[in-house]
Formats: structure tokens, C-alpha cells, sequence
């Protein structure tokens, strides 16, 4: 890496749609810098891909090709962690990376998920109900996920996964930080978004390649927020079925648009300007 000049890259899976090399790419030309960004796609088209049994290779090959930093999504989140050197305390905490950067011989993980979705959810739905929200999808996306609902200020949160293990497993982590009062494993899902003000979806349904609603539609209510972390395709089938049924909804490109600030200062060391970075999003989207 020379002064200016960074090499980016993004690990996940089905990622040919992302949004983020061209706001990464754009935000380094607007202050100046030589910045280019790639994807590394598990899910190649030709057959090519790999799994997370590859993913030492993947870093390897990373730094070996002069990389300064990686963006980390879906499905090795959580499976990156053991393959780093050191982890920031927010990474430490919630088990899960998505951004690593690369620098002196070093892997550094980082998460700015968390602190994305919080300040997406304070400035997208400032005024919703928090008494009670439910997050479908315990994985590095929604243990990242819990952590900001929480600092946003709710007040019981339920969790609920495909996978019992895991959706327990949030619920241990989260609790540590904020109390067993605050968070609960939930296995009844009709029952707990009944009484619910709220519901987060951070699983991978509804993305280009994941078809389908995270939850049975007659469960979306009108009176429910609804909340997607998938970005691509912006409007998910879940975003559209609420915005049908009157519900005020927060879309995933807030979270997209704030992790990726957090990102950008990480590898370059810059403050990025969440203001721009917002209106080019906006601007790919329209």
C-alpha cells in the first residue's frame, strides 16, 4: 500500500449485485484517493466458488495479492474470526467480523454492523415503539444486529432462528452486555409477534439468489415496524409486503450506506462523509 492508494476487496456469498465496491470506489475519488475494490464471490456463476473450508486460502490469496482490507458478509461472518490476528473489543464482543484490514503482516477484525444498523435505525424510524421487537436470523448479521436494537433502546427483544442452537447462543451473547430481562430466545413465532411493536429481518432471505419471506406473510401486520437488513434487491419481498400492508419500514440500504462509513475510515484512516456516501446510494438505487 503506498500513501492514497488502496486495494479492497468484499468475501461473501452471492454478492454479484453488491452496491458497495461503487460506493467504496467513490467515496476514495472524492477525497482525492487511488481506491479500487473487487468482489470475491463464494457463489460464482461458472462453478468456481468455495466455502468457508476455503476461507484461509481466500485470506491468503488476499494478502498475497497486495490487499489492504476485506469487507466480510454472508455466510463467513463468524467463521473469519478464528483466522485473524486480533479483533477490535465490538468485534470480540459479538463473535462476528465484517471488515478485516490488512496491514503490517496483520489481520485485524473489525464490525460496523452494529454501530451501521443503530445509527440507520435512529435516523430511518426515530419515533417507533421499542417495547418489544423481534429479530428473525441469529447469525454474525443478527448477533450484530441485537447489539444495535438494544443501544437504540429496546426494551425486550426476541430471537428466533431456524437453528435453536444458535438463536440460544445470540441470546447468551447478548444478554452478557444487557441482562437476561432484556433478551429471549423465541421458539413461537406467531404468538411473539403479536405482542410485538417491532420486527427485524438479518437473515439472507429475500436477497438476489434467497427468494422468499423470512416469515409467514400473515404474520406482517399493518401496526408492526418492519426492518430488512438485505439491500440488494433494496425493496425485498418482505419491504414490499409491509409498505402493502401500511407498515412504516426501514430498508437495508440505511445499514448498507452506514457500515460501509465505518468501513471506509478503517482501511483508509479518512473520516467519510455519510451525507455523500447517502446520496450516491441513492443515486445506484434510484
Amino acid at each position: 500500500m503506498s500513501i492514497g492508494s488502496f486495494s479492497l476487496g468484499l468475501v461473501g456469498g452471492g454478492i454479484a449485485r453488491s452496491l458497495t465496491p461503487a460506493m467504496q470506489e467513490r467515496e476514495g475519488r472524492e477525497q482525492g484517493l487511488a481506491l479500487t475494490y473487487r468482489l470475491v464471490d463464494a457463489e460464482r456463476p461458472d462453478g468456481r466458488g468455495f466455502g468457508v473450508d476455503d476461507l484461509p486460502e481466500v485470506l491468503t490469496g488476499a494478502e498475497r495479492f497486495g490487499l489492504d482490507g476485506l469487507n466480510v458478509t454472508h455466510p463467513f461472518k463468524q467463521a473469519v474470526v478464528p483466522l485473524l490476528d486480533d479483533l477490535s473489543e465490538a468485534a470480540a464482543d459479538l463473535g462476528a467480523v465484517n471488515t478485516v484490514v490488512l496491514r503490517d503482516g496483520k489481520r485485524v477484525g473489525h464490525n460496523t454492523d452494529t454501530t451501521g444498523y443503530a445509527a440507520a435505525l435512529a435516523a430511518g424510524l426515530p419515533d417507533a415503539p421499542r417495547d418489544r421487537v423481534v429479530l428473525v436470523g441469529a447469525g454474525g448479521a443478527g448477533v450484530a444486529v441485537g447489539y444495535g436494537l438494544l443501544a437504540e433502546g429496546v426494551g425486550r427483544l426476541g430471537v428466533h432462528d431456524v437453528d435453536a442452537d444458535r438463536a440460544h447462543a445470540c441470546v447468551v451473547r447478548l444478554a452478557k452486555r444487557y441482562g437476561d430481562h432484556a433478551v429471549e430466545v423465541v421458539t413461537d413465532l406467531p404468538g411473539a409477534l403479536a405482542g410485538a411493536d417491532g420486527l427485524v429481518n438479518a437473515t439472507p432471505v429475500g436477497m438476489h439468489g434467497h427468494a422468499g419471506l423470512p416469515v409467514p406473510a400473515e404474520l406482517v401486520r399493518g401496526d408492526l415496524w418492519v426492518s430488512d437488513v438485505v439491500y440488494f434487491p433494496l425493496e425485498t419481498e418482505l419491504v414490499a409486503l409491509a409498505r402493502s400492508r401500511g407498515c412504516r419500514v426501514l430498508p437495508g440500504g440505511a445499514m448498507a450506506v452506514q457500515q460501509a462509513v465505518g468501513a471506509f475510515e478503517l482501511f483508509t484512516g479518512r473520516p467519510a462523509d455519510a451525507e455523500r456516501m447517502q446520496r450516491h446510494f441513492r443515486e445506484l438505487t434510484a
